[in-house]
Protein backbone atom coordinates (compact mmCIF):
# COMPACT_ATOMS: atom_id res chain seq x y z
CA UNK A 1 0.00 0.00 0.00
CA UNK A 2 0.84 3.52 0.08
CA UNK A 3 2.07 5.66 2.80
CA UNK A 4 -0.84 6.37 5.46
CA UNK A 5 -1.74 10.36 5.79
CA UNK A 6 -5.09 11.36 7.74
CA UNK A 7 -7.20 14.29 7.04
CA UNK A 8 -10.84 15.24 8.32
CA UNK A 9 -12.47 15.92 5.20
CA UNK A 10 -15.58 17.88 5.28
CA UNK A 11 -15.88 18.52 1.54
CA UNK A 12 -13.04 21.04 1.55
CA UNK A 13 -14.06 22.79 4.28
CA UNK A 14 -11.46 23.77 7.48
CA UNK A 15 -9.81 26.66 8.22
CA UNK A 16 -7.77 27.64 5.38
CA UNK A 17 -11.10 26.39 3.37
CA UNK A 18 -9.03 22.56 3.10
CA UNK A 19 -8.78 19.39 4.42
CA UNK A 20 -8.40 19.55 8.24
CA UNK A 21 -5.49 17.70 9.68
CA UNK A 22 -6.02 14.91 12.67
CA UNK A 23 -3.31 13.67 14.48
CA UNK A 24 -3.65 9.74 15.13
CA UNK A 25 -3.56 8.81 18.91
CA UNK A 26 -2.86 5.33 18.38
CA UNK A 27 -1.01 3.51 16.07
CA UNK A 28 -2.00 -0.23 15.07
CA UNK A 29 0.93 -2.94 14.18
CA UNK A 30 1.15 -5.75 12.00
CA UNK A 31 3.88 -8.07 12.01
CA UNK A 32 4.97 -12.16 11.23
CA UNK A 33 3.93 -14.34 14.04
CA UNK A 34 5.81 -18.07 14.50
CA UNK A 35 3.86 -19.92 11.98
CA UNK A 36 5.41 -17.47 9.43
CA UNK A 37 9.22 -17.16 10.91
CA UNK A 38 8.17 -14.62 13.10
CA UNK A 39 8.57 -13.46 16.70
CA UNK A 40 5.14 -11.31 17.29
CA UNK A 41 1.84 -12.85 18.52
CA UNK A 42 -0.90 -10.79 16.47
CA UNK A 43 -1.32 -7.06 16.05
CA UNK A 44 0.17 -4.50 18.68
CA UNK A 45 -1.76 -1.02 19.12
CA UNK A 46 0.69 1.82 20.58
CA UNK A 47 -0.25 5.39 22.03
CA UNK A 48 0.62 8.41 20.32
CA UNK A 49 1.69 11.53 21.89
CA UNK A 50 0.16 14.20 19.46
CA UNK A 51 3.41 17.05 19.74
CA UNK A 52 6.26 14.79 20.46
CA UNK A 53 5.34 11.52 18.09
CA UNK A 54 6.61 9.41 21.33
CA UNK A 55 4.83 5.66 20.72
CA UNK A 56 3.91 3.52 23.78
CA UNK A 57 2.98 0.16 23.15
CA UNK A 58 0.54 -0.99 24.94
CA UNK A 59 0.06 -4.84 23.68
CA UNK A 60 -1.53 -7.33 21.65
CA UNK A 61 -5.15 -6.09 20.63
CA UNK A 62 -5.76 -9.47 17.98
CA UNK A 63 -4.11 -12.77 18.37
CA UNK A 64 -4.15 -13.60 14.47
CA UNK A 65 -2.08 -15.32 12.12
CA UNK A 66 0.73 -13.57 10.95
CA UNK A 67 -0.97 -9.89 10.37
CA UNK A 68 1.78 -8.71 8.18
CA UNK A 69 -0.39 -5.96 6.07
CA UNK A 70 -3.24 -3.77 7.92
CA UNK A 71 -5.87 -1.59 5.98
CA UNK A 72 -8.91 0.12 7.64
CA UNK A 73 -12.26 1.25 6.56
CA UNK A 74 -12.41 4.14 4.61
CA UNK A 75 -15.73 4.95 6.35
CA UNK A 76 -16.40 2.83 9.08
CA UNK A 77 -14.07 2.03 12.61
CA UNK A 78 -12.69 -1.44 11.62
CA UNK A 79 -9.75 -2.66 10.31
CA UNK A 80 -8.69 -5.87 8.26
CA UNK A 81 -5.03 -7.89 8.35
CA UNK A 82 -3.95 -10.00 5.74
CA UNK A 83 -3.39 -13.84 7.45
CA UNK A 84 0.43 -14.58 5.36
CA UNK A 85 0.29 -18.32 5.84
CA UNK A 86 -0.14 -21.20 2.76
CA UNK A 87 -4.36 -21.10 3.57
CA UNK A 88 -4.61 -17.67 3.13
CA UNK A 89 -6.93 -15.42 4.89
CA UNK A 90 -8.13 -11.91 5.64
CA UNK A 91 -9.75 -11.09 8.89
CA UNK A 92 -11.86 -7.94 10.24
CA UNK A 93 -12.05 -6.30 13.61
CA UNK A 94 -14.27 -3.23 14.35
CA UNK A 95 -11.87 -0.68 16.15
CA UNK A 96 -12.89 0.88 19.52
CA UNK A 97 -11.78 4.28 20.96
CA UNK A 98 -8.87 3.22 22.73
CA UNK A 99 -7.78 1.34 20.14
CA UNK A 100 -8.76 -2.02 21.04
CA UNK A 101 -9.89 -4.67 18.33
CA UNK A 102 -13.21 -6.86 18.20
CA UNK A 103 -13.00 -9.79 16.05
CA UNK A 104 -15.67 -9.20 13.30
CA UNK A 105 -14.95 -12.01 11.00
CA UNK A 106 -12.34 -13.80 8.68
CA UNK A 107 -12.19 -15.55 5.63
CA UNK A 108 -9.89 -17.34 3.49
CA UNK A 109 -8.41 -15.93 0.45
CA UNK A 110 -8.04 -19.30 -1.67
CA UNK A 111 -4.93 -18.13 -2.56
CA UNK A 112 -1.62 -18.72 -1.15
CA UNK A 113 0.70 -16.48 1.63
CA UNK A 114 -1.48 -12.88 1.16
CA UNK A 115 0.71 -10.07 1.57
CA UNK A 116 -1.10 -6.79 0.73
CA UNK A 117 -5.01 -5.55 1.07
CA UNK A 118 -7.31 -2.27 0.53
CA UNK A 119 -10.89 -1.70 0.76
CA UNK A 120 -12.18 -0.40 -2.97
CA UNK A 121 -12.69 4.08 -2.49
CA UNK A 122 -17.15 3.28 -2.39
CA UNK A 123 -16.04 0.66 0.83
CA UNK A 124 -17.90 -1.86 -0.75
CA UNK A 125 -15.19 -4.39 -1.55
CA UNK A 126 -12.08 -5.87 0.23
CA UNK A 127 -9.65 -7.03 -2.15
CA UNK A 128 -5.92 -9.16 -1.10
CA UNK A 129 -2.75 -9.82 -3.29
CA UNK A 130 -1.83 -13.46 -2.61
CA UNK A 131 1.74 -13.55 -3.14
CA UNK A 132 2.12 -17.65 -3.27
CA UNK A 133 0.42 -18.05 -5.96
CA UNK A 134 -0.24 -14.74 -8.17
CA UNK A 135 -3.42 -14.43 -7.71
CA UNK A 136 -6.62 -11.52 -6.49
CA UNK A 137 -9.36 -12.20 -4.22
CA UNK A 138 -12.25 -10.32 -4.03
CA UNK A 139 -14.71 -9.87 -0.78
CA UNK A 140 -18.48 -8.47 -0.45
CA UNK A 141 -18.46 -6.05 2.48
CA UNK A 142 -21.89 -5.73 4.52
CA UNK A 143 -22.90 -2.04 5.76
CA UNK A 144 -20.82 -3.05 9.03
CA UNK A 145 -18.00 -3.62 6.89
CA UNK A 146 -17.86 -7.42 7.66
CA UNK A 147 -16.57 -9.28 4.37
CA UNK A 148 -18.83 -12.02 2.95
CA UNK A 149 -18.29 -15.07 0.70
CA UNK A 150 -15.31 -13.75 -2.16
CA UNK A 151 -17.14 -13.12 -5.31
CA UNK A 152 -14.13 -13.71 -6.95
CA UNK A 153 -10.22 -15.14 -7.43
CA UNK A 154 -8.04 -14.17 -10.80
CA UNK A 155 -4.99 -16.23 -11.07
CA UNK A 156 -2.02 -14.53 -12.97
CA UNK A 157 0.04 -16.91 -15.24
CA UNK A 158 3.67 -16.51 -16.37
CA UNK A 159 6.94 -16.47 -15.02
CA UNK A 160 10.14 -13.62 -15.02
CA UNK A 161 13.68 -13.52 -15.38
CA UNK A 162 15.30 -14.40 -11.77
CA UNK A 163 14.39 -18.51 -11.49
CA UNK A 164 14.43 -18.02 -7.26
CA UNK A 165 12.43 -15.39 -6.97
CA UNK A 166 10.19 -15.13 -10.40
CA UNK A 167 9.19 -19.14 -11.07
CA UNK A 168 6.15 -18.15 -10.87
CA UNK A 169 3.30 -15.44 -10.80
CA UNK A 170 3.66 -13.27 -7.38
CA UNK A 171 1.12 -10.61 -6.77
CA UNK A 172 2.25 -8.09 -4.08
CA UNK A 173 -0.03 -5.23 -4.23
CA UNK A 174 -3.78 -4.75 -5.07
CA UNK A 175 -4.32 -0.82 -5.78
CA UNK A 176 -8.01 0.30 -6.32
CA UNK A 177 -8.93 2.89 -8.65
CA UNK A 178 -10.23 6.51 -7.76
CA UNK A 179 -13.21 7.67 -8.94
CA UNK A 180 -14.09 4.58 -10.86
CA UNK A 181 -10.56 4.67 -12.40
CA UNK A 182 -9.28 1.04 -12.92
CA UNK A 183 -7.85 -0.73 -9.93
CA UNK A 184 -3.76 -1.74 -10.11
CA UNK A 185 -2.41 -5.09 -9.13
CA UNK A 186 1.72 -4.98 -8.87
CA UNK A 187 2.80 -8.58 -9.93
CA UNK A 188 6.57 -9.25 -8.87
CA UNK A 189 6.97 -12.60 -10.34
CA UNK A 190 5.54 -11.74 -13.70
CA UNK A 191 7.37 -8.16 -13.88
CA UNK A 192 4.09 -6.27 -14.87
CA UNK A 193 1.43 -4.47 -13.22
CA UNK A 194 -2.21 -6.00 -14.00
CA UNK A 195 -5.43 -3.41 -14.55
CA UNK A 196 -8.79 -4.18 -13.66
CA UNK A 197 -12.40 -3.06 -13.34
CA UNK A 198 -14.28 -3.87 -10.22
CA UNK A 199 -17.59 -4.88 -11.78
CA UNK A 200 -19.44 -3.17 -7.97
CA UNK A 201 -22.82 -5.52 -9.13
CA UNK A 202 -21.24 -8.29 -9.17
CA UNK A 203 -17.88 -7.90 -7.21
CA UNK A 204 -15.56 -9.62 -10.19
CA UNK A 205 -12.41 -8.52 -11.47
CA UNK A 206 -12.62 -7.44 -15.52
CA UNK A 207 -9.41 -7.37 -17.18
CA UNK A 208 -8.70 -4.33 -18.88
CA UNK A 209 -5.67 -5.04 -21.57
CA UNK A 210 -3.13 -4.35 -21.85
CA UNK A 211 -0.80 -5.36 -18.90
CA UNK A 212 1.87 -2.52 -18.05
CA UNK A 213 4.92 -4.60 -17.98
CA UNK A 214 8.44 -3.44 -16.96
CA UNK A 215 11.80 -4.81 -18.01
CA UNK A 216 12.56 -8.07 -16.93
CA UNK A 217 14.27 -9.03 -13.57
CA UNK A 218 12.39 -5.48 -11.93
CA UNK A 219 10.49 -7.34 -9.52
CA UNK A 220 7.70 -4.67 -9.04
CA UNK A 221 6.33 -4.47 -5.33
CA UNK A 222 4.59 -1.38 -4.68
CA UNK A 223 3.42 1.84 -6.35
CA UNK A 224 2.14 4.99 -5.13
CA UNK A 225 -0.10 7.69 -6.94
CA UNK A 226 1.03 11.08 -6.57
CA UNK A 227 -2.39 13.37 -5.78
CA UNK A 228 -3.03 15.30 -8.56
CA UNK A 229 -3.86 11.87 -10.32
CA UNK A 230 -1.42 12.14 -13.30
CA UNK A 231 1.50 10.57 -11.92
CA UNK A 232 2.55 7.48 -9.97
CA UNK A 233 6.04 5.64 -8.93
CA UNK A 234 6.89 1.90 -8.76
CA UNK A 235 9.61 0.14 -7.06
CA UNK A 236 11.63 -2.50 -8.58
CA UNK A 237 12.15 -4.78 -5.07
CA UNK A 238 14.70 -7.03 -7.63
CA UNK A 239 16.63 -4.57 -9.38
CA UNK A 240 16.68 -1.36 -6.49
CA UNK A 241 14.44 1.02 -8.93
CA UNK A 242 12.32 3.41 -9.02
CA UNK A 243 10.30 3.44 -12.06
CA UNK A 244 8.65 7.02 -13.37
CA UNK A 245 5.13 6.95 -14.67
CA UNK A 246 2.53 8.91 -16.40
CA UNK A 247 -1.11 8.19 -15.86
CA UNK A 248 -2.63 8.47 -19.47
CA UNK A 249 -6.04 9.53 -19.86
CA UNK A 250 -6.54 6.27 -20.87
CA UNK A 251 -5.66 5.27 -17.19
CA UNK A 252 -2.60 3.21 -18.79
CA UNK A 253 0.72 3.82 -17.00
CA UNK A 254 3.10 5.41 -19.53
CA UNK A 255 6.76 5.49 -18.50
CA UNK A 256 9.03 8.39 -18.21
CA UNK A 257 12.29 6.67 -16.90
CA UNK A 258 14.09 5.27 -14.13
CA UNK A 259 16.09 6.08 -11.13
CA UNK A 260 18.01 3.88 -8.35
CA UNK A 261 16.14 4.04 -4.96
CA UNK A 262 18.94 4.53 -3.12
CA UNK A 263 22.64 5.95 -3.44
CA UNK A 264 24.22 3.48 -1.26
CA UNK A 265 26.41 0.67 -2.44
CA UNK A 266 24.95 -2.72 -1.41
CA UNK A 267 22.08 -4.85 -2.27
CA UNK A 268 19.29 -2.48 -2.64
CA UNK A 269 15.71 -3.98 -2.20
CA UNK A 270 12.84 -2.11 -2.09
CA UNK A 271 10.36 -1.84 -0.06
CA UNK A 272 7.31 0.55 0.38
CA UNK A 273 6.76 3.89 -1.56
CA UNK A 274 4.60 6.65 -0.57
CA UNK A 275 4.34 10.44 -1.87
CA UNK A 276 4.37 13.44 1.20
CA UNK A 277 1.27 14.58 2.32
CA UNK A 278 2.12 17.81 0.26
CA UNK A 279 2.94 15.85 -3.02
CA UNK A 280 6.19 17.48 -3.54
CA UNK A 281 8.60 14.06 -1.86
CA UNK A 282 8.37 10.76 -2.48
CA UNK A 283 9.67 8.53 0.27
CA UNK A 284 10.86 4.57 -0.48
CA UNK A 285 11.83 2.21 2.06
CA UNK A 286 15.31 0.51 1.56
CA UNK A 287 16.34 -2.96 2.67
CA UNK A 288 19.87 -4.01 3.07
CA UNK A 289 20.97 -0.85 3.44
CA UNK A 290 19.01 -0.05 6.13
CA UNK A 291 17.54 3.83 4.95
CA UNK A 292 14.39 5.99 3.35
CA UNK A 293 15.50 7.72 0.74
CA UNK A 294 13.54 10.99 -0.03
CA UNK A 295 13.25 12.20 -3.33
CA UNK A 296 12.06 15.87 -5.09
CA UNK A 297 9.01 15.28 -7.60
CA UNK A 298 9.98 18.96 -9.30
CA UNK A 299 10.75 17.46 -12.70
CA UNK A 300 10.23 14.24 -14.93
CA UNK A 301 12.50 12.14 -12.67
CA UNK A 302 12.35 12.04 -9.30
CA UNK A 303 15.67 13.23 -7.77
CA UNK A 304 17.48 11.71 -4.75
CA UNK A 305 18.06 15.00 -2.12
CA UNK A 306 18.64 13.10 0.97
CA UNK A 307 19.20 9.08 2.13
CA UNK A 308 18.58 8.79 6.21
CA UNK A 309 19.64 5.45 8.81
CA UNK A 310 16.28 3.95 8.89
CA UNK A 311 17.66 2.94 12.36
CA UNK A 312 17.80 -0.41 11.30
CA UNK A 313 18.88 -2.85 7.83
CA UNK A 314 15.21 -4.29 6.74
CA UNK A 315 13.20 -0.73 7.08
CA UNK A 316 9.97 -3.18 5.60
CA UNK A 317 6.83 -0.25 6.42
CA UNK A 318 6.49 3.04 7.26
CA UNK A 319 3.60 5.40 7.31
CA UNK A 320 3.32 9.22 8.01
CA UNK A 321 1.11 10.61 10.90
CA UNK A 322 1.40 14.90 10.94
CA UNK A 323 4.83 15.89 11.15
CA UNK A 324 6.07 12.17 11.88
CA UNK A 325 7.38 9.07 10.14
CA UNK A 326 7.41 5.36 11.83
CA UNK A 327 9.09 3.20 9.87
CA UNK A 328 8.99 -0.68 11.09
CA UNK A 329 12.40 -2.67 10.69
CA UNK A 330 11.45 -6.17 10.44
CA UNK A 331 14.57 -7.95 11.46
CA UNK A 332 15.47 -5.44 14.28
CA UNK A 333 12.13 -5.76 16.28
CA UNK A 334 11.71 -2.06 16.52
CA UNK A 335 9.73 1.11 15.22
CA UNK A 336 11.88 4.00 14.52
CA UNK A 337 10.40 7.12 15.24
CA UNK A 338 11.29 10.40 12.98
CA UNK A 339 9.96 14.06 12.23
CA UNK A 340 9.69 15.66 8.60
CA UNK A 341 11.35 18.24 7.82
CA UNK A 342 8.15 20.60 6.33
CA UNK A 343 10.44 22.67 3.93
CA UNK A 344 13.45 19.95 3.08
CA UNK A 345 11.10 17.07 3.85
CA UNK A 346 14.05 15.16 5.20
CA UNK A 347 13.35 13.09 8.35
CA UNK A 348 14.98 13.30 11.14
CA UNK A 349 14.92 10.37 14.40
CA UNK A 350 13.38 12.36 17.55
CA UNK A 351 13.07 9.75 19.96
CA UNK A 352 14.36 6.25 20.53
CA UNK A 353 13.22 3.21 18.75
CA UNK A 354 10.12 2.04 19.85
CA UNK A 355 10.50 -2.23 20.57
CA UNK A 356 7.62 -4.19 18.26
CA UNK A 357 8.69 -8.23 17.63
CA UNK A 358 8.42 -8.28 13.92
CA UNK A 359 6.58 -5.50 12.82
CA UNK A 360 6.28 -5.35 9.11
CA UNK A 361 3.43 -2.57 8.81
CA UNK A 362 2.38 0.76 10.67
CA UNK A 363 -1.09 1.69 10.19
CA UNK A 364 -3.00 4.87 12.56
CA UNK A 365 -5.84 5.41 13.67
CA UNK A 366 -7.91 8.10 15.82
CA UNK A 367 -9.51 7.29 18.35
CA UNK A 368 -12.07 10.24 18.22
CA UNK A 369 -15.42 9.27 18.18
CA UNK A 370 -16.49 12.49 16.70
CA UNK A 371 -14.54 12.21 13.36
CA UNK A 372 -16.05 8.47 12.70
CA UNK A 373 -17.90 9.81 9.58
CA UNK A 374 -15.17 11.17 7.99
CA UNK A 375 -13.39 10.10 5.42
CA UNK A 376 -9.50 8.57 5.88
CA UNK A 377 -7.54 8.98 2.73
CA UNK A 378 -4.70 7.05 1.78
CA UNK A 379 -1.78 8.55 -0.47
Amino acid sequence: MAGVNLWLDRGGVGAEGGPVAVQGEFIHLGCYTAGAGGRGEGIVVARREPESGALTPLGTVAVTPAPSFLARHPDLPVLYAVNEVTDGGVSAFRIAADGDLTTLGSRPTGGADPCHLAVSDDGRHLLAANYGDGSVTVFPLDGQGVPGERTDLVRHEGHGADPQRQERAHAHMVAPGRNGGPLLVVDLGTDSVYRYELDAATGRLVPRAPRVRTAAGVGPRHLARHPDGRRCWLVGELDGSVLAYEITTAASLRLSGRVSASGRPGQVQPSEVAVGPEGRFLYVANRGVGTIAVFALDGELPVLVAEVDSGGEWPRHFARVGANLYVADERADLISVFRVDPTTGVPAPVDEPVGVPSPTCVLPWTGDRSVSGFRAHVA
